[in-house]
């Protein structure tokens, strides 16, 4: 999963990975990155080939969103 929807606080995410889940598609809640999600302690993995198909979903269920960006984390062991 490479999108990462950031959210201004974590009962979005929670209300946004049910729906996601309940439509069918794939999602998982994460820490959120603070690069990306400074908000909110809690972001959602997704596949960012469905970008459109999520949000249209979460709009049409009144979920608020910070913003739908393509992700990967790092995978070396820099800190």
């Amino acid at each position: 999963m490479d999108g990462l929807i950031s959210f201004f606080a974590s009962h979005h995410a929670i209300r946004a990975e049910t729906v996601l889940k309940r439509n069918g598609l794939a999602a998982r809640l994460i820490p959120g990155p603070k690069e990306l999600s400074p908000n909110c302690g809690v972001a959602l993995r997704f596949e960012y080939a469905q970008r459109e198909n999520v949000s249209a979903i979460l709009a049409a269920k009144s979920v608020r969103i910070d913003g739908i960006h393509f992700y990967r984390p790092r995978t070396d062991d820099w800190n």
